[in-house]
């Protein structure tokens, strides 16, 4: 056997020894040191942030409204504040307008000679000139209303006798005031008609007496919407009678005024077909949608009337209030992996007024979130009808707070090294 070194094999030992502790000490010091930064890490990573759960409102839509359509002329209905047309028929016709053409005449008068609310405007005084217009106005068959030589009105008591029994003398005497002539009114009146963009409309005179006078229905539902938008023009055409000194009473020629909700805004009469520029209002809840309509081509204007009613009392029923979100309405939910959870809520509700089965439709948009307060704003919910739009905010109902150390450091699955959320953490 060979011979041993006793003192040799204790220097093996404690080599072997000294390696096993240094080996044991080092793996404790890298456990200690990977530990340290985990938990640094681990305490100071941002936290995943928590996805919102969206509640989607299903659209709202209304069964579609059976509406009376005349059946013969050319037609157009429109809504003040609504895109589009609600019923049109034979729109693209280009027809004789008749004395609807003094509404052009007054827009354009009063634009140059603006009357303040309550008040009469300028004063125009009328000559043997005027009467002359009468008497030749008179020859021709046209609609007057009576002048006296000498007398003095206000551009407001002018344009009643225009526009009430639908004076084409007055159309005529009130252009010549204002502009100079007759020619000139139509010059300003060409401008006027392609800065509102009335491109089928063409006027060739102030009273309509002209077939030159031509329209189509969808230009005219844009023509009574302007008109409705001069306070001074609008309370004439809703005048069923007047009393002027001068002049005598004076009644307007539109004989749905005061029935079916009509309260405007001009007839006209050729010696072929009688024709109405028309408003409505119609109570829609708490509020109100204002019709604006045309009937061209009538035999008569008792035919005319009777079909303009049915078609507005087929109209009005329509229109109808959807309220898609309520206040304090939840539309999204927030749960957090550490078992925080909250609400987006609406913060008001919101209604809208629509026509016919128009759907309405409820878009929600809301923020994923880390930390956040109750009452913080974290999304919008958006209303949509037709071409209106209403924003409501959407604020939180709870917070969402910090998990704390001892979840960081129990959840080494949500966070990675560098804090992100882990891939499928939520």
């Amino acid at each position: 056997m060979p011979e041993t070194n006793p003192r040799a094999d204790r220097a093996k030992v404690y080599r072997r020894r000294r390696i096993v502790v240094f080996s044991a000490l080092a793996l404790v010091v890298a456990l200690v040191t990977t530990g340290a930064i985990y938990t640094t890490n681990a305490l100071g990573a941002p936290i995943p942030a928590a996805a919102p759960a969206i509640i989607d409102p299903a659209p709202v839509a209304a069964s579609p409204q059976p509406v009376a359509l005349p059946g013969f002329g050319s037609y157009a209905v429109g809504a003040v504040g609504f895109d589009g047309l609600l019923a049109a028929g034979n729109d693209a016709a280009s027809v004789p307008i008749a004395s609807i053409t003094k509404v052009v005449t007054a827009l354009v008068v009063l634009e140059a000679h603006p009357i303040a609310a309550g008040e009469g405007g300028p004063e125009i005084a009328y000559t043997s000139d005027d009467v002359d217009i009468y008497w030749d106005m008179v020859a021709q068959n046209g609609s007057v209303a009576p002048v006296a030589a000498g007398s003095t009105l206000t551009l407001r008591e002018s344009l009643e006798a225009m526009l009430l029994p639908s004076g084409n003398n007055y159309a005529i005497s009130i252009a010549n005031w204002a502009f100079g002539s007759e020619a000139a009114l139509v010059e300003r009146a060409d401008a006027w008609l392609a800065e509102h963009e009335l491109t089928t409309t063409r006027i060739v005179d102030a009273s309509g007496l002209s077939l030159d006078n031509v329209s189509t229905a969808p230009d005219l539902v844009k023509l009574g919407e302007l008109a409705l938008t001069d306070p001074v023009l609008a309370e004439i055409v809703a005048t069923p009678v007047v009393d002027i000194s001068e002049l005598g009473t004076l009644k307007n020629s539109n004989k749905l005024l005061g029935s079916h909700g009509v309260d405007g805004i001009k007839t006209g009469t050729t010696d072929d077909a009688a024709n109405l520029l028309f408003s409505a209002d119609v109570p829609v809840g708490a509020t109100s949608v204002t019709i604006v309509g045309v009937l061209l081509g009538g035999d008569t204007h008792a035919v005319l009337n009777d079909a303009i009613a049915a078609l507005l009392d087929s109209i009005a029923p329509g229109f109808h209030e959807v309220t898609p979100l309520e206040a304090n309405q939840a539309l999204a939910e927030y749960d957090t992996p550490w078992g925080d959870t909250a609400r987006a809520r609406t913060a008001g509700g919101a209604s809208v007024i629509v026509w016919n089965d128009t759907p309405v439709d409820v878009e929600v948009h809301a923020d994923p979130l880390t930390l956040a307060t109750r009452g913080d704003e974290v999304g919008t919910a958006v209303v949509r009808a037709g071409a209106q739009e209403i924003t409501v905010p959407l604020v939180l109902d709870a917070s969402l707070d910090d998990p704390g150390a001892w979840w960081r450091l129990t959840n080494p699955g949500a966070l990675d090294a560098t804090g992100a959320a882990q891939p499928g953490s939520e």
